[in-house]
């Protein structure tokens, strides 16, 4: 059964149509990476699987409609990593990933073994143990990341949804995280994240969903996806690809020429 089924998904935000007709399935343990330019529809498409903006079509979680579920049984199956990094609140910081694990007990309800652990083993994930007791509010653009992210962790769903993770962390941290993720693929965890590091995308993911317009344009392995044809199409970029070490290596060089044609007529045009 697929953990995330989505059908003729479409969605409009202020009266433009940002998803047209997306067809999306992801399979327990699958690591997959959400790619495209910016306004390609990536954000909107995760915002869309949660029920969190309108949309018409079909969305399964876990063999079930989305539609039909309560919010405290979609937050036993799906955790989220919003790209919006605020904290409201001056909690501290374990406090703050404790937040995770609102699911799995009532409202009021004191934390049991299973919390703590479940709270220490995020922490520790994310390298933020030693702030565990900081405000979460003094932290700084990263450490937030990582809170957050702990948070969601903690959560202990079998899907987990993220939205920019590695944006704003160093790279040793980025690199972390996406250990992490594959850490959690292989225990059964199905991980989506969308990316703009087409390198980290092609090293660490095990699928690439490639979206321009709104609309699905690749859906595949790395590989398959991160051609030099799609990369100067949709990206309008030339990129060194290569396989190294076991894995796929992509770092964009410089600007294709049609894509600095184009640039030059929209300058033109607006100067």
């Amino acid at each position: 059964m697929s953990r995330l089924a989505v059908s003729n998904l479409s969605a409009s935000l202020g009266g433009n149509t940002v998803l047209k007709g997306i067809a999306l399935s992801v399979g327990p343990g699958e690591f997959v990476g959400l790619i495209g330019p910016n306004g390609a529809g990536k954000s909107t498409l995760l915002r869309a699987c949660l029920g969190l903006i309108p949309s018409s079509g079909e969305i399964q979680l876990a063999g079930q409609d989305l539609r039909r579920m309560t919010a405290a049984d979609l937050a036993r199956h799906v955790a989220y990593v919003a790209q919006d990094r605020d904290i409201a609140w001056p909690i501290t910081v374990e406090a703050l990933v404790d937040l995770g694990r609102q699911p799995h007990r009532g409202a009021f309800a004191r934390s049991a073994l299973a919390d703590q652990e479940a709270v220490e083993a995020a922490l520790q994930r994310m390298d933020i143990g030693k702030l565990r007791s900081r405000r979460a509010t003094d932290l700084s653009g990263g450490e937030k990341a990582r809170a957050l992210i702990a948070r969601a962790l903690a959560q202990q769903a079998d899907l987990l949804l993220a939205d920019e993770p590695v944006a704003g962390l160093d790279p040793a941290h980025q690199i972390a995280l996406m250990q992490v993720f594959r850490d959690l693929t292989r225990q059964g965890t199905s991980v989506v994240a969308s990316m703009h590091d087409l390198g980290l995308a092609a090293r660490w993911c095990d699928r690439l969903v490639l979206l321009e317009g709104g609309r699905i344009v690749a859906d595949g392995p790395p590989a398959a996806v991160l051609t030099a044809d799609l990369l100067r199409r949709v990206y309008g970029i030339e990129a060194y690809v290569t396989e190294a070490a076991g894995g796929l290596i992509v770092q964009p060089t410089r600007l294709a020429q049609a894509g600095i044609e184009q640039q030059i007529a929209g300058d033109n045009i607006h100067g």
